[in-house]
C-alpha cells in the first residue's frame, strides 16, 4: 500500500498540470517564462531574463498580463498556471526592443485593449475580443496621447481617461479620452510631483540617500473604490529594493489630489525578493483586491527584473495598501472564501535559511551556500549545466515540507528575446538520512521555462534533505538564486523580542534608526511600521542582524512600530506598539 501511494505521487507530480490544478497557493516572484534582454542593452553581452512594469487585468473571467518587452503576454484562469500569447503588437519602424514596454491595458464591453509606451504620436491601440489567442486588430492607427507609461482608466458614467509620466522632472498628466474616437479630448493636466524632501521613501538611492539623481516619478495607474480615485504612481527607481508605490486620493477622477497618509502603499524592501514599484491594482473573481508590481534583481543589470504579486485592501477608512509580510513565502491564491483583511500567507516557514548545502560542483565564487542565503541577487552556479549536476540542502532536522521553489539564474545564457520552444528538466529527491532517497518530483520530460518554479506538494512528507538534479537547461550552467523549502520544522517559535527601541533624530526626521536584542532562536525578525497605532500596513523583513535604518518616513508625521520574529518552526509574539514623534 505504501509503494503504491508512493507511485501515484510520484505520478502526480510528474504530470505537472494535474499537480498544479490542485494547488491552492503562488510563491513570489511569478513563475512564467520571462524573456531574455541583453546588458547593456542592444548589445550582445550579458543576457539575462528581465521584465516589469506589469499590469493584470481581469476579462472574461480570466487574467490577463501585460509588462514589458516580453514579445507576447499571458492569460491565466487562476492567477498560477499562464499561458503565453506570442505576439508582437509594434509596427515595422519601431526598433526599440520591437516590443511593447510598460503597457496599459482597458476594457471596454466585450473588448480589451493594449498600447504601449511611447512619445510619439503614431503608435497603434489594439483591440481584441478573444486575447486568448493572437486575435487582434488596430482600433486606432496612431494614438495621439503620446505617453510613457500610460495607465487608463473608466469611469461609471463610462467616460474614459488616461494617466502617465515616467521622468526625474516631469510630473504625473491626466487627461481625457473620447470613448468613441479613441483620441485625447482638450489639454493634458499636471496632477502629482514628487516631495522627496518630505516623503523620505521617494528619495533616490538603495538607501535613499539621494546623492546621485533626483528620483523617478512613473507607472501611474487609477482604481475607484468608494466614490474615492486612487492615483498611484512609482517611485524612486526601478533599480533599489525599496522601490515602491504612492498613491494619491481625490473625490474627482482628474483631481486636485491628495497624498495619503500611508505610504507607500505597496513596499518590500527587505526578503529573498524585493522591491515592489511600478505596478497596478486589480479584483479578482471574487472582488478581492491584489496588486501586481516589480520586482528587483539588478544582478546582471540595473533593469533585470521580475514580478511579483501582493494581497492588498482598502480599510474602513479608505487606506490603499499591499500586504507585502512574508510576501515572497507561499500565500493563498483567490478563493471565495479569502478575505484581505487577514493576511493570505499560508504559515509555512522557510526551513534551509544559511543551513549546510552539498553541490556536485562549482564555478569560481558562485559558492554553494549563495543559493540558500536568501538573497535573488547572488547564486551558486555550477561549473556547466551537463546532466547529472545537482545541488543538496539539508533541514538540519527532519521537517515538514509543504512546498518547495527552485529559482534558477541565469549564468552564461546565450539567448536573446523570446523563445516558446526553451524548457527546464530536473528531479528533486528527498530523504530523512541522506543516504536514502525517494524520487519527489519527476520534471525529466517537462517541456515548459519554469524561471521561478515553485511546487505545492499534494501532501506534505517528512524529509531532512533534499536534492535537485538537472537533467536539462534552457541556455547556460546549472545556476540556483534560491533552492527554499517551505513546511513547518519540530522546535518551538521564537519568544518576543526584547529592548525594542526606535531612535528618531531631530535633524532628519525621514530616518529612524531601530535597534533590539538579537534573539538566539530567531532566523529574522518582521518590522512593522504605520502612520496609526492600527494601520501598521508596511513591513520589512530583516535576516541576520538586529538593527534597521529605516528611510522611507514622512518628514511631519508620527510613526508607529512593531517587531515580530520567526524561524523555521512559525512565527513569534509582536512586541507592544513604539511610538516616536
Amino acid at each position: 500500500m505504501r509503494l503504491r501511494f508512493a507511485f501515484c505521487l510520484v505520478l502526480l507530480v510528474a504530470m505537472g498540470h494535474a499537480v498544479n490544478a490542485q494547488q491552492k497557493t503562488y510563491c513570489n516572484p511569478i513563475n512564467v517564462d520571462y524573456g531574455y534582454c541583453p546588458i547593456p542593452n542592444f548589445t550582445e553581452q550579458g543576457k539575462h531574463r528581465a521584465t516589469a512594469d506589469p499590469v493584470i487585468t481581469l476579462f472574461k473571467g480570466n487574467y490577463y498580463l501585460f509588462s514589458t518587452n516580453q514579445w507576447g503576454y499571458w492569460w491565466s484562469p487562476d492567477m498560477l498556471n499562464w499561458n503565453f500569447v506570442s505576439r508582437k503588437f509594434l509596427k515595422p519602424w519601431h526598433k526599440v526592443y520591437d516590443e511593447l514596454c510598460a503597457p496599459a491595458t482597458l476594457v471596454l464591453g466585450d473588448t480589451l485593449l493594449v498600447i504601449g509606451s511611447t512619445h510619439e504620436k503614431n503608435f497603434p491601440l489594439w483591440m481584441s475580443t478573444n486575447p486568448q489567442k493572437d486575435e487582434w486588430k488596430e482600433a486606432v492607427d496612431s494614438f495621439q496621447a503620446g505617453a510613457w507609461d500610460p495607465g487608463f482608466f473608466v469611469d461609471d458614467d463610462k467616460r474614459v481617461y488616461l494617466y502617465w509620466g515616467s521622468s526625474n522632472f516631469y510630473p504625473i498628466y491626466g487627461q481625457e479620452i473620447d470613448r468613441k474616437t479613441l483620441q485625447p479630448i482638450g489639454e493634458k493636466k499636471e496632477l502629482i510631483r514628487l516631495h522627496d524632501t518630505v516623503h523620505g521613501w521617494e528619495r533616490f538611492g538603495e538607501h535613499n540617500d539621494n546623492t546621485f539623481l533626483k528620483p523617478f516619478m512613473e507607472g501611474a495607474w487609477v482604481n475607484k473604490h468608494n466614490g474615492k480615485y486612487y492615483l498611484q504612481y512609482g517611485a524612486p527607481g526601478t533599480e533599489f529594493s525599496g522601490y515602491g508605490d504612492g498613491v494619491y486620493v481625490s473625490d474627482k477622477p482628474m483631481g486636485p489630489f491628495t497624498y495619503q497618509s500611508h505610504n507607500p502603499f505597496s513596499y518590500k524592501p527587505g526578503g529573498f525578493a524585493r522591491g515592489a514599484g511600478h505596478g497596478a491594482t486589480y479584483q479578482d473573481v471574487y472582488n478581492q483586491w491584489w496588486h501586481v508590481s516589480t520586482i528587483v534583481i539588478g544582478s546582471k543589470n540595473n533593469f533585470e527584473r521580475r514580478i511579483g504579486i501582493w494581497p492588498a485592501q482598502f480599510d474602513k477608512d479608505g487606506i490603499l495598501s499591499a500586504n507585502t509580510a512574508f510576501g515572497d513565502y507561499p500565500h493563498y491564491l483567490p478563493s471565495a472564501t479569502a478575505d484581505h483583511t487577514n493576511s493570505q500567507f499560508t504559515g509555512w516557514m522557510l526551513l534551509n535559511y544559511q543551513k549546510p548545502v552539498k553541490v556536485s560542483s562549482t564555478l569560481g565564487a558562485f559558492a554553494a551556500n549563495l543559493a540558500v542565503d536568501e538573497d535573488i541577487k547572488t547564486y551558486w552556479s555550477a561549473a556547466t549545466a551537463n546532466r547529472g549536476e545537482w545541488i543538496q540542502t539539508d533541514l538540519g532536522v527532519v521537517s515538514t515540507v509543504n512546498a518547495v521553489q527552485i529559482n534558477y539564474a541565469d549564468q552564461d545564457v546565450t539567448l536573446m528575446g523570446k523563445s516558446t520552444t526553451t524548457y527546464h528538466q530536473y528531479k528533486l529527491y528527498s530523504s530523512v538520512d541522506g543516504v536514502n532517497w525517494k524520487l519527489l518530483v519527476d520534471k525529466s520530460q517537462n517541456k515548459t521555462d519554469v524561471p521561478h518554479e515553485y511546487i505545492e506538494l499534494p501532501k506534505p512528507i517528512q524529509a531532512r534533505y533534499l536534492k535537485l538534479e538537472n537533467i536539462h537547461m534552457p541556455t547556460g550552467k546549472f545556476a540556483i538564486s534560491g533552492f527554499r523549502v517551505f513546511g513547518k520544522g519540530t522546535g518551538a517559535v521564537p519568544e518576543a523580542v526584547k529592548h525594542f527601541v526606535v531612535l528618531r533624530g531631530e535633524s532628519e526626521r525621514r530616518n529612524s534608526w531601530l535597534k533590539w536584542e538579537v534573539n538566539p532562536t530567531a532566523t529574522g525578525y518582521t518590522i512593522y511600521t504605520g502612520t496609526a497605532p492600527d494601520k501598521l500596513y508596511t513591513s520589512i523583513m530583516v535576516y541576520g542582524k538586529n538593527e534597521y535604518y529605516f528611510s522611507a518616513m514622512e518628514k511631519d508625521q508620527p510613526y508607529y512600530f512593531q517587531i515580530e520574529p520567526f524561524n523555521e518552526n512559525g512565527v513569534g509574539k509582536r512586541t507592544a506598539v513604539v511610538k516616536v514623534e
